[in-house]
This record gives structure tokens, C-alpha cells and sequence, in this order.
């Protein structure tokens, strides 16, 4: 459904009644839609000495895909900053130099990246302090600017930077990342994950000769995700009920897909799944666990049934289809493994407990099998999504809707093409130095940390 107050509010008149009445103006987001290879262009890189930043972040930002600005330049589309040489409270002042002096001229639509060392990683105390605030810094500084549009977002590293670091700056400095606000991507450690040279990396098409399992794609989140992934140059092999038989064929129909119909919550299901995959692929190379269902109620009034079902399609049917399919090698090495939680599994909803609980749960599900998976070269991630603009959002009462949209540091809600946008960024080849990550795409909303 269309936003007409963020519509309203970009008109003259409307822009001075929302000032006038000290209403938000949401900012008209940029989006990277059919170039998602599309960069920011002009970037200002800093640090804390000025002669000595990252060789890696150096290579990145030299690129054919960036120009490297100097402090004179009137304005920039990016700001990236290496803290990784912050090891305590008086190295934060290049930090806020950096940001006091710069951060006005951004443009529109701009984008922050900085690049810390995981406080895990460090060798002191004092260090890993504080490189730890830099996560507020981040989620801070992302309210401030998000009324221009402006994502802000941290990246933490190991103590050697590595080739792994691209895939995230370059998402992060494209307007895929339009929606990601606020958040904190973290390297794998795992030395046993193989990097992928700069000049290999196809950043067009990532994911050319790969091919996906989507359930739930027959509308919303996961036709958009199943569009993308296409468009990123995937097989995508679609998964839903009966009941959405129609809607899937056509979906499918349209990126050259192909389709399985059966309810993911049947004891044989992973079976099924498992047996017809065989025949169209014999193996997937990407898993999105899209599909999910809410039966809100208090739960002093929840019926028993509304908890099982609940559970069972968005926490059950993933640890059967996962394990059936990583037991019967149906998932490649390599390969990846994505599901969709919720910003509610983060902060909890009333009225939702049965859903806060099953989302919940997904992000104890790739803490607890990252490592496992290792071994096998496979990550696994998840997207957490606040409000999205989809038909069950259409269907909230239009006073909670408009609140929904307005509750988060970019004053609207995301389309969504930004979930599926940060879910082909977690399938691509390039990004196998992230697992057991998760990202909010909710615009940095208030619910949460």
C-alpha cells in the first residue's frame, strides 16, 4: 500500500504543514533496483592517522568503482572511517573530528560505513572496550542523519583485514542497502574459509550457475527475494502451499523458476522437498527460509493450536528442513543458508509471544550452527525485517499503520526489495566471510537494540 503521507510530504505544501506541525519528512529513498551494482561515487576515507589506514580498505576504495575525495571537496556520497586503530578513549577523537568536521556535507541518500576490530578479537581490555562503543556510535549516528536518507553502519573485522571485507563495504556503500540502517556486520574468523581474489568477484552477477530453494515465494517478501535472486543470475527453484499454487506459477513463471508445491509443516515434507529438488537441481546452492505465518493473541487467550502452528511452520520445518537436507549433501559446499526472522523475535510485540518465540529462536539457530557449518564451507545468516510494506501490513488499522512506518530513523516503512536485496548480498559468493550474522533491515526502527 502507498505511503500517501511520505507522498503529501514531499510537496511544498505539505513539506511546510509537516515543519509547521513538527512532523517527520521522510526522505525519498534511493534504491539500486535494476543496476544493484551501482555505487556511491564520491568517497571520503578517514582514520585515526591519517598515514596509516588499512591496505585492504585502501584497495577497495581505489577501485575503478569509487573516487577517493580529499577533506576540500564540497561534498561526498560516502564517509568511511577505519577505526581499527581506535585502542582507547583518547584515539575516539579522531572519530569525532572526522564525523564533526565532514558529516554536513553528505549528500542525500549518502552512505557510512565504518570498519572496527571485533572487540573479541582484540588483545586488551581497553581495546576491546572501546571498539565495543563503537556500536552505539553507529546506531547513534544513524538517527541523526536518517531524516537525509543517510544509512550508517559498522563493519567489525579480525586483527588482519583480509579480501573477505569487500563484500560488505561494497553492500554497504551501494543503495541496495537502502532500508539496512544502523546495523553491525561481523567477519568470520574461521581462517578456513576460502577468500575470493577482487578480480574474480563478479559483482554484476554473483550469483551466475548457482541455484536457490525459496519457500513461502509466491508473494511479498519471498516473490521479491526469488525476483532477486534471479536477478543476480540464480536458478530459483520456488516453494509453497497448495493454496498458493496460482500465484507461485506465476512468479516463478516470469524469472524462469521452477516450482514445488507442498506444506513445509508434513513429518515427510524435508523429504519431498529433498526428492524433488534431485530431480530439477540434485543439489541447491542457497536455502531462504522465507516462509512464516503470525497468530496473534495474548497469550493469556492464545489457543493451544495457535502456538503449535506458529511454531511449527517458522521454527520447526527449518531444523527438518535444514537437517534433512545438509544430511543427504542436497546443499552445496559452499553453499548458504538464510532465513528470515523478525524484529519481534528482538524486542517482542504484544500480543505475539508465540511469534516473538519462533523468531527468536532462528537467531539461536545460526549462533548455534555457524560453526558446525564450517566445516562444510557453508554460512548460514538471518534478516530481521520491521515493517515492511506487504499485504498483511496493508491490512493493519491505518492509526498503528502510521505509526508502524514512522517508528524508525528513516520515517517509513521499507518495500520488499530491501530484505531480499540483504539476502542475495548474504548468498553471494564474495560474502563467505559472514555467518552467524544478524541484520535488522528496518531502517534502524525503535523497537530493539
Amino acid at each position: 500500500m502507498a505511503d500517501t503521507y511520505l507522498k503529501y510530504s514531499q510537496t511544498s505544501v505539505g513539506k511546510n504543514l509537516c515543519r509547521l506541525l513538527a512532523l517527520p519528512v521522510p526522505p525519498v529513498l534511493k534504491r539500486a533496483k535494476e543496476a544493484p551494482w551501482t555505487l556511491v561515487v564520491d568517497v571520503l576515507l578517514g582514520s585515526v592517522d591519517s598515514t596509516v589506514v588499512s591496505e585492504p580498505i585502501k584497495r577497495i576504495l581505489k577501485g575503478q568503482m569509487f573516487r577517493l575525495q580529499t577533506t576540500d571537496c564540497e561534498h561526498f556520497d560516502g564517509l568511511v572511517f577505519d577505526a581499527t586503530q581506535i585502542k582507547n578513549g583518547d584515539d575516539s577523537k579522531a572519530l569525532y573530528q572526522f564525523f564533526h568536521l565532514h558529516l554536513k556535507k553528505i549528500r542525500t541518500s549518502g552512505k557510512i560505513v565504518i570498519i572496527g576490530l571485533d572487540p573479541k578479537q582484540c588483545q586488551t581490555s581497553q581495546q576491546a572496550t572501546i571498539q565495543r562503543g563503537l556500536v552505539g556510535f553507529i546506531k547513534a549516528l544513524a538517527k541523526e542523519v536518517g531524516r537525509k536518507g543517510v544509512t550508517a553502519n559498522l563493519i567489525f573485522s579480525a586483527t588482519t583485514l583480509a579480501v573477505n571485507i569487500s563484500a560488505p563495504v561494497h553492500f554497504l556503500l551501494s543503495y541496495r542497502s537502502a532500508y539496512v540502517n544502523g546495523q553491525v556486520f561481523t567477519l568470520n574468523h574461521n581462517k578456513s574459509l576460502p577468500e575470493t581474489p577482487e578480480k574474480e568477484v563478479n559483482w554484476k552477477q554473483p550469483l551466475t550457475g548457482k541455484v536457490a530453494l525459496v519457500t513461502g515465494a509466491s508473494r511479498g517478501i519471498g516473490a521479491s527475494i526469488a525476483q532477486v535472486l534471479a536477478r543476480d543470475g540464480a536458478t530459483v527453484i520456488g516453494l509453497d502451499m497448495e493454496q498458493a499454487e496460482n500465484e507461485l506459477t506465476h512468479v516463478m513463471g516470469q524469472i524462469g523458476g521452477r516450482t514445488i508445491i507442498t506444506n513445509i509443516t508434513d513429518n515427510n515434507a524435508a523429504q519431498i522437498i529433498a526428492n524433488e529438488i534431485a530431480k530439477l537441481e540434485n543439489s541447491v546452492d542457497i536455502v531462504v527460509h522465507n516462509a512464516g505465518i503470525t497468530r496473534d493473541k495474548m497469550i493469556a487467550t492464545m489457543s493451544l493450536s495457535h502456538w503449535e502452528e506458529v511454531m511449527a511452520v517458522n521454527l520447526t520445518s527449518i531444523e527438518r528442513i535444514n537437517a534433512y537436507l545438509l544430511k543427504n549433501n542436497h546443499i552445496n559446499a559452499g553453499g548458504r543458508i538464510i532465513c528470515v526472522s523478525s524484529i519481534s523475535g528482538i524486542a517482542g510485540n504484544v500480543g505475539q509471544s508465540n511469534y516473538a518465540m519462533s523468531k527468536a529462536s532462528i537467531v539461536g539457530m545460526i549462533d548455534s550452527m555457524a560453526e558446525q557449518l564450517n566445516e562444510k564451507n557453508i554460512t548460514i545468516n538471518a534478516v530481521a525485517p520491521g515493517f515492511i510494506e506487504t499485504q498483511m501490513t496493508a491490512s493493519i488499522p491505518v492509526l498503528t499503520r502510521f505509526v508502524g512506518r514512522r517508528m524508525c530513523a528513516l520515517y517509513q516503512g521499507g518495500l520488499p526489495v530491501d530484505v531480499a536485496e540483504t539476502i542475495a548480498f548474504f548468498a553471494a559468493p564474495q560474502s563467505q566471510g559472514l555467518s552467524a550474522n544478524l541484520v535488522r533491515v528496518c531502517g534502524l526502527n525503535m523497537m530493539g537494540a
